[in-house]
């Protein structure tokens, strides 16, 4: 079968015109079966009209093409004029300011189609699939959008200047402390922090304090279970009425530590992984039976009060703090490093288990895989070993920073995480 490139032009321009009929047969489409077509209330276009105006479209686009710009700008602007002149007298026929969505897909039909035209086929019809798909979701959007409170709205926009503004102005060169981490890193840090507060203010207003804190816990604990840990045990000495609902999210981000690095270790070294399941599953199990009841007690207690809702869902300034303070445990772990020295694998996995189980699992996964008998046995154990040792760090996190309720009931559930940990070295 021949390609459009190698196929005959007048073939080829009819496939551009056929798909820019098609794409506004389908917002067309759309349009009637949302009854904006008939009825007392109807718009100016339904099926028929709205294919005509992607026909029209696709000639403006090869019109452009073959040279004759003037000729397919006027006959643009003529479609342009029509579909404004159609919105002005159904608004004066309805005397008031109707919905203007038919007239605003008509405009997007007739530039998807002059893309169409031009041969962006691909282009136009993928775009005009999610056009159709907006247009069908009215409802759910509508639904989703009354949700949203406006600080939420500002929250969003202040995220999106940290991450798109002010991330890309800041140096990547390393610091001369910390482990070669730069302010970039450190704000990239501060935007992490940021997000679990929003998340977690997000969950709370959806399943309420007890259930939300553990989902933010789980969701977090698929980046950073250290910064689940840090900022939970600065907000409950804050908001000490939930103290044991972020125990539990902390619990929660710790439980999904072993499976995220049962998955990353499965993916860059099988056999690894398969060396490492006696010291990663038994944790992963563990938590989940001492979560499972927990959520279930809150759930059959009904609901628990919010109380007062927090002025900035991001709580920036306390992102700042809990970075530096990550920044200082850098400093201090590189500094004991060099005092020191890592004196083989184990060593090395209790260092850098405080402060980066990735880090440690990708060194692993590599160490592993070199080849040598026993290296995948010796590999996994030191992934075990950067379990305990971050277990540790974040049990001192909760002593040093969590309120008194906060500490007991983390302190319990590390207390059982790092005992099933030790199962596997029996194993």
């Amino acid at each position: 079968m021949e390609s459009l490139a190698t196929a005959d032009p007048t073939l080829v321009t009819a496939a551009h015109l056929g798909i820019a009929a098609l794409v506004g047969a389908a917002v067309g489409l759309e349009r009637e079966k949302a009854g904006q077509a008939a009825g007392p209330a109807a718009r100016f276009a339904g099926i028929r009209t709205f294919l005509i105006l992607g026909l029209v479209g696709g000639i403006v686009g090869h019109l452009s093409q073959s040279g004759y710009l003037i000729a397919g700008a006027v006959l643009l602007t003529g479609a342009v004029t029509f579909v404004v002149a159609a919105y002005f007298v159904t608004s004066r026929r309805q005397e008031m300011t109707v919905d203007g969505t038919t007239e605003a897909a008509a405009l997007v039909v007739l530039g998807l189609s002059v893309l169409a035209g031009i041969g962006q086929m691909a282009l136009a019809a993928g775009a005009v699939s999610v056009v159709v798909l907006v247009l069908g979701e009215k409802q759910r959007l509508h639904g989703t959008v009354a949700k949203v409170a406006a600080v939420e709205l500002v929250a969003a926009a202040r995220f999106a200047v940290m991450a798109l503004v002010i991330l890309p102005l800041l140096p990547d060169t390393p610091l001369p402390l910390g482990g070669g981490i730069s302010p970039r890193d450190l704000w990239s840090l501060v935007l992490l922090f940021s997000a679990i507060n929003f998340a977690g203010f997000v969950a709370r207003r959806a399943a309420g304090p007890e259930r939300g804190f553990g989902v933010t816990g789980l969701l977090g604990g698929l980046v950073s279970s250290t910064a689940v840990t840090l900022q939970f045990a600065r907000q409950s000495k804050s908001e000490p009425s939930h103290a044991g609902a972020l125990a539990l999210g902390v619990l929660a981000a710790c439980t999904v530590l072993p499976v995220r690095l049962l998955a990353i270790l499965a993916v860059l070294s099988p056999s690894v992984a398969w060396a490492a399941v006696p010291y990663l599953l038994p944790p992963a199990l563990v938590g989940v039976l001492f979560l499972v009841p927990a959520f279930r007690r809150h759930t059959t207690t009904g609901a628990v009060e919010i109380g007062e809702v927090p002025s900035s869902p991001l709580n920036v300034l306390a992102s700042i703090k809990m970075t530096g303070l990550f920044w200082v445990a850098l400093v201090g772990i590189g500094q004991l490093q060099q005092l020191w020295g890592s004196t083989g694998v184990f060593a090395s996995a209790a260092l850098l288990g405080l402060t980066d189980m990735d880090a440690l699992t990708v060194a692993m996964a590599r160490f592993g895989s070199v080849g040598v008998a026993g290296s995948a046995g010796v590999a996994a154990a030191g992934v075990g070993i950067g379990v305990v040792s971050n277990t540790m760090f974040k049990a001192a996190i909760g002593l040093f920073l969590g309120n008194g309720r906060f500490r007991a009931t983390l302190l319990r559930g590390l207390l059982a995480l790092g005992l099933a940990v030790g199962i596997g070295w029996l194993v």
